[in-house]
């Protein structure tokens, strides 16, 4: 029994960013694969990106005020700033679906989109073991990194594609900087999973 328990409310804190970069995953997906959504879904995804900043900086606030965390201080910084990267990253690419009129974007587009979803998903369940130190986190963790490496893959086919085919190059600087946000998003979801990764492994 600790005379200073340790502060829970961090896990209840990660679990609300979790689902918060669930529902932005979500509606990427669904505006890259309904074109005709795009310009309304902008704004529902600017919402959602600016709700993971004030739950992000609530994090930090917590952080600055709490003596005894749940697990080392360096790390939920790096936790909370990595899962608000990918919610930026998720942005980048909407606001470049607004900024260049991208009406019609490629279905490797929503493909990619597709793998943000799933790791989304996997950084959710292995918050919600983390407050266990739960080693079923690790499961979630390596799920991560092999769906960014798949994206990685994915990204680069589609990347050659476009060189290969587009002929407008303004069209083609557009659809390979898309491409890149998107591919950068499912790099920091692994950024996020090696912290997860690093946390239980101290813990262990």
């Amino acid at each position: 029994m600790r005379l200073i328990p340790r502060e829970p409310k961090f896990f209840e804190m990660f679990a609300e960013v979790s689902s918060n970069l669930n529902e932005g995953a979500r509606l990427l997906q669904y505006l890259l694969r309904n074109h005709s959504e795009i310009p309304g879904g902008v704004q529902r995804f600017r919402e959602i990106e600016h709700r993971g900043d004030d739950m992000t900086h609530a994090i930090l606030t917590k952080l600055n005020q709490t003596f005894i965390t749940p697990f080392d201080r360096e790390d939920i910084h790096r936790l909370a700033s990595a899962m608000d990267d990918v919610l930026d990253f998720m942005n980048a690419a909407v606001v470049r679906l607004d900024m260049y009129k991208i009406f019609n974007p490629p279905p490797a587009a929503a493909e990619l989109a597709g793998f943000i979803v799933e790791q989304s998903e996997e950084l959710a369940k292995a918050v919600a073991l983390l407050e266990k130190s739960n080693q079923h986190v690790l499961e979630h963790c390596v799920e991560v990194n092999r769906l960014e490496n798949e994206a990685d893959r994915i990204s680069r086919i589609a990347i050659a594609k476009l060189f290969e085919e587009e002929k407008d190059p303004i069209n083609l600087i557009k659809m390979k900087e898309l491409y890149e946000v998107l591919e950068t998003a499912t790099d920091k979801a692994e950024d996020a999973a090696n912290v997860l990764e690093t946390v239980v492994l101290k813990s262990a």
